[in-house]
C-alpha cells in the first residue's frame, strides 16, 4: 500500500486468551479505540467498509455531508492504525477498508470485554424449513457440484479443481461428514478433516462448510455449523479449525456465532491464481477440555 506497513501489521495482534491484558496489548488495543472516539470517524469507517469496491474520498465527503478536506484528515487517521488503505488512481484518492481490521477489531472488543472465556456452543435460531443428515456417497455428486460452486468464488478455497468422487469419499473424518436439505435438496455440506496422520493429532480436525448459491443466506450455513459442532463435541473431538479469506465476513461471523475464535490473520500465505492472500485462522475448542 504506502510506507506504512507496520501499521496495517496492528490489525494482526495475535492476542492469548488471558484474563489480564499485557501492556502492549491494551497499548495496541487503546490506539485503535482512540481512533475511532470521533463520530464522523466511526461513521466514515462504516461508510468504506460497507462500500463494496471502495470509495474516493470526495463521495465520501459529499455522502457524510463534510468538507473533503476534513474527510481526508479523518481518512489519513484511519489509514495510521491500519483501518483502511488508500491508493491513488490518477487525481483521485480512492479508500478501501483492510479486510484484516474486520476481524482484527471485533476480536479486540471481545478480548477487552473478556467475552472470549465463555465461547458461544452453536446458533441456536436456526430456520425451520432445513434439515441436516449424515452425508452419503450418493451425495458425493451433488456436494462435488456445490464445492464446484465455492471454488469458482475465489473467496472460499486454495482449491482451483474440482476433486473426483472418489477424493471425495476419503476426505472426511469417519461420522463427521453431512449435509442439510431444504425442501427434498441438498443444499450445503460441511465436513471434518484429519489435519495430520500423526497419532498425536488425534481429536483436531478441519472444518470446511458450503452453501449451494441458490441458498446462500437462508441460514443453511447456520443449520450446518450447528450439526458440525455438536457431532464434534459428542464425537469427542478436541479441536476444530478453520481458515478463511479475510473478505468472506459473513462466513467469519457465521463459525464465531458457534465458538470459533480468531487466532491470527495470516498474511499472504498462499496464492490463488497468482496472487497472495491472507487467511484468517479460527479455532474452536470443546469446552470441556
Amino acid at each position: 500500500m504506502r510506507d506504512d506497513e507496520s501499521k496495517i501489521d496492528l490489525c494482526r495482534y495475535r492476542l492469548p486468551v488471558v484474563t489480564t491484558l499485557a501492556d502492549d496489548a491494551a497499548a495496541t488495543y487503546a490506539e485503535w479505540f482512540a481512533t475511532l472516539a470521533d463520530p464522523t470517524r466511526v461513521r466514515l469507517l462504516h461508510a468504506i467498509a460497507t462500500s463494496a469496491d471502495g470509495a474516493r474520498v470526495g463521495d465520501l465527503a459529499t455522502d457524510l455531508g463534510i468538507s473533503q478536506s476534513t474527510c481526508s484528515h479523518h481518512v489519513r487517521k484511519l489509514a495510521d492504525v491500519g483501518f483502511v488503505t488508500v491508493d491513488k488512481v490518477g487525481t483521485a484518492s480512492y479508500v478501501s477498508v483492510n479486510a484484516a481490521c474486520c476481524t482484527g477489531l471485533p476480536h479486540a472488543a471481545d478480548v477487552v470485554m473478556g467475552t472470549l472465556a465463555t465461547s458461544p456452543c452453536c446458533p441456536d435460531d436456526l430456520p425451520s424449513d432445513v434439515t441436516t443428515r449424515a452425508m452419503t456417497d450418493a451425495d458425493l455428486p451433488v456436494v462435488r457440484d456445490i464445492y464446484a460452486e465455492g471454488i469458482a468464488t475465489r473467496n472460499a478455497t486454495f482449491e482451483t479443481r474440482v476433486p473426483t468422487l472418489r477424493q471425495l469419499a476419503g476426505k472426511w473424518l469417519e461420522g463427521h461428514a453431512w449435509v442439510a436439505e431444504r425442501a427434498g435438496d441438498v443444499v450445503g455440506w460441511t465436513g471434518v478433516s484429519r489435519v495430520s496422520e500423526r497419532a498425536c493429532y488425534a481429536g483436531v480436525g478441519e472444518t470446511s462448510v458450503y452453501v449451494s448459491a441458490s441458498a446462500r443466506g437462508t441460514g443453511v450455513g447456520k443449520s450446518l455449523l450447528h450439526r458440525q459442532v455438536v457431532e464434534a463435541d459428542a464425537g469427542g473431538l478436541s479441536t476444530l479449525q478453520t481458515s478463511i479469506f479475510p473478505e468472506n465476513r459473513a462466513s467469519i461471523g457465521l463459525h464465531q456465532s458457534a465458538g470459533y475464535q480468531t487466532l491470527a490473520v495470516r498474511s499472504r500465505i498462499a496464492q490463488l491464481d497468482g496472487v497472495w492472500r491472507d487467511t484468517v485462522l479460527l479455532e474452536r475448542r470443546r469446552a470441556t477440555d
